[in-house]
């Protein structure tokens, strides 16, 4: 890897696969991609360079034009800092209830967040975002749809797995679904290069659109056009928005899943926690919940098998979501007590 860049741009990809120690079963050989060493530290960031070049080169993106996207914040970010870098104004269109550091992220960038209610779901923010295009003449990414973010992974994600185990055994590949850009991207490339591996998605046991296997309904141009049937609200933001994205239609029909298991919001943030406090590795609920269903697939694989986890991105989206919820911010009892055990920068003690 080169030392000094052109730019921040540059530094996308190239995040490292890191066998797990302490969590993986006996007997297992499980590793994790750990995608919050991207620059703004997620996955997304693959996808936002992606697509932005992509409409460079094909002239669909103008200069000086302003990009606009639906997102439940880590494509915003993402966007975001490529947009600084390349000199695009940017507007995101993001439901309330996702986590308030996202937005204040993409505005310390120099985005524009407009927040759309909560109850309209990601379909009600992917419409507001369509119609601000519409009215002002924008670019709109189109994540969900959009064949450049699957592209961005079949020529980085892949490959950078594919030579992480060249000459080495790779039996499964574990992914969630935001966009789908990385199953779909990811999965076809190994399905072709590395036919023996297994993918195995995994989705929330609240939203089990794929398991559900009801339809999704959608336009002619591949958005949906409603919220999924199998949708209720899950604490895992960045998976399964409420509906099934065209890129993840597309690797359903294209046949590269092998297998879906869904997770617990309890289990995506008890997994999440434990990742950071016995592995050192500092990650979302999204990966929480993508190692929980890791976790599930060990107990039914061979001897000696290897497994590769997608982690997405960061821990610190989430620290005003329940994923910190029990993270005091005051001293603990145990916190005082060592602390009271030399004399030296004692804080005074609460009025009676």
């Amino acid at each position: 890897m080169k030392r000094i860049f052109d730019n921040i741009l540059e530094t996308v990809g190239n995040t490292p696969v890191v066998r797990i120690n302490k969590l993986g079963p006996a007997g297992v050989n499980l590793f994790v991609k750990v995608e919050a060493f991207n620059p703004l530290g997620s996955v997304k960031d693959r996808l936002a360079l992606g697509v932005i070049e992509d409409a460079e080169r094909n002239g669909t993106l103008k200069p000086g034009q302003t990009v606009i996207e639906a997102t439940s914040g880590n494509t915003g970010i993402g966007l975001a800092m490529v947009c600084a870098q390349k000199g695009y104004p940017l507007v995101v269109t993001m439901a309330e209830s996702f986590s308030v550091e996202r937005r204040k992220l993409m505005r310390f960038l120099g985005a524009k967040v407009i927040i759309t209610p909560a109850a309209e779901r990601g379909t009600g923010m992917v419409k507001k975002a369509e119609e601000l295009a519409a009215a002002n003449g924008w670019f709109l990414t189109h994540q969900f749809t959009n064949e450049a973010n699957a592209d961005m992974h079949s020529r980085t994600t892949a490959h950078e797995i594919l030579a992480a185990f060249a000459g080495e055994a790779l039996d499964y590949f574990v992914t969630g679904f935001g966009t789908g850009g990385t199953l779909k991207g990811v999965g076809r490339v190994l399905k072709k290069e590395r036919p023996l591996a297994k993918i195995v998605v995994c989705e929330p046991a609240d939203a089990p659109m794929l398991t559900s296997g009801a339809k999704q309904e959608r336009r002619p141009d591949g958005e949906a056009v409603s919220s999924h049937p199998a949708w209720k609200p899950h604490p895992v933001q960045g998976w399964s928005p409420d509906f099934i994205p065209k890129l993840t239609a597309d690797a359903v029909e294209m046949g590269l899943i092998d297998r879906v298991i869904t997770v617990t919001g309890p289990d995506a943030m008890s997994w999440s926690k434990q990742l950071a406090q016995q592995e050192g590795i500092f990650v979302g609920t999204s990966s929480g919940a993508t190692f929980s269903g890791a976790l599930q697939l060990c107990k039914d694989v061979a001897k000696g098998a290897t497994v590769l986890v997608m982690l997405p991105d960061t821990g610190e989206r989430y620290l005003s979501t329940p994923l910190f919820a029990d993270v005091p911010v005051d001293m603990t009892e145990e916190e005082v007590k060592i602390a009271s055990s030399t004399p030296s920068g004692q804080l005074p003690k609460p009025a009676a």
